[in-house]
């Protein structure tokens, strides 16, 4: 007797605990330039499902990527988003705690601006200047050997330029935003300059003088210093220059303005792809996951003409947007050799 009804106190204490772990409110972290197309889609999700608003944080990718990847359970986030594909290292801690079936989703494509004042004048930069304004060290005069950066004002860099103090506010290194500047200004730019030897291609060490500063995940802030700060620059994504086209304005990059249309035919030379990620072990454990999941991937939303756009998104093309939605639907599991190829497709 003892025995059976140990059993039943067991079974009935299982029982409680299930019901204590499900969650009906998702809950979602990651890229703070991803924040608000998820947070407009989170609002859409409850005005038209009734569903519990989901809980939307902004901390960052790599911030994202190390609270998704942390277990599996439901006190867990659902979904991380970010401003860059997956990385083989995160994927491999997701692996090591147990979230080993993701989908990944693109939500679309955004540029990364070099903004201003609009109380400045047009101006136009070069991959090299802001690698030349931002890198720890430098070629010396005689492109020999590389010099800590002595550069103040940015006529030093090119005599073109203005005579202004080089001030830039940017994203900090847990941010995809820095990963992809990193990738495709800094690396990039130091391909063509052969002092920096063997880490020619790979250099993006960036200065720790006071030149560079690191204003947090919320680009509404960098914003805001731009009207205050009226010489300095700020780094952030294009939806945010989108949405302050009254106070800022944002420089040509190699001779190509950040624009929509140049972000989705990749002419502006700084774009990349945006990300979603879900774990497909919360789907049916945590309430509308599937439902929000559908809504995010529909036209009306991230399509051509959907609403998104509306606040800077840069969409994909239909046929892209039919293969997402199809992954997306069929819960297609990411692998090693997709996050290798840094795509979320099979």
């Amino acid at each position: 007797m003892t025995i059976k009804m140990s059993a039943i106190a067991l079974l009935s204490v299982a029982a409680l605990s299930v019901g204590a772990n499900a969650r009906d409110q998702i809950k979602i972290v990651g890229s703070s330039t991803v924040y608000p197309f998820t947070s407009y889609v989170a609002e859409e999700f409850k005005a038209t499902t009734g569903n519990p608003t989901p809980v939307v944080e902004s901390t960052g990718t790599g911030g994202g990527m190390k609270i998704f990847c942390s277990g599996n359970g439901l006190d867990t986030p659902d979904f991380t988003n970010a401003s860059r594909p997956m990385k083989a290292s995160e994927f491999k801690i997701c692996a090591e705690n147990g979230v080993t079936d993701i989908t990944g989703m693109m939500v679309g494509f955004d540029g990364i601006a070099v903004a201003q004042s609009k109380t400045n004048g047009a101006i136009s930069l070069t991959k090299e200047h802001l690698f030349l304004a931002l890198a720890e060290e430098v070629p010396s005069k005689d492109g020999k050997s590389l010099i800590k950066n002595p550069y103040k004002t940015w006529n030093e860099i090119d005599a073109k330029l203005p005579n202004r103090k080089i001030t830039v506010y940017g994203p900090p290194a847990t941010s995809g935003t820095r990963d992809s500047f990193d990738e495709m200004v800094m690396e990039a730019a130091s391909k063509k300059l052969d002092a920096y030897g063997d880490k020619k291609g790979k250099y993006k060490a960036i200065r720790q003088d006071g030149v560079f500063v690191p204003a947090g995940e919320n680009d509404n802030l960098i914003v805001q210093k731009l009207t205050k700060d009226t010489s300095a620059f700020g780094i952030f994504g294009y939806s945010f220059l989108e949405e302050n086209g009254d106070k800022i304005n944002g420089a040509d990059v190699d001779g190509v303005a950040p624009t929509s249309e140049n972000i989705s035919s990749g002419k502006y030379p700084i774009s990349r792809s945006l990300y979603i990620y879900a774990k497909n072990s919360h789907r049916g454990q945590v309430k509308g996951m599937d439902e929000f999941l559908k809504l995010y991937v529909d036209a009306k939303m991230i399509g051509q003409k959907g609403v998104l756009k509306t606040i800077g998104l840069v969409p994909m093309t239909e046929d892209e947007l039919k293969k997402v939605q199809a992954a997306v639907l069929a819960k297609t599991k990411l692998t090693e050799a997709m996050v290798n190829k840094h795509t979320i497709l099979p």
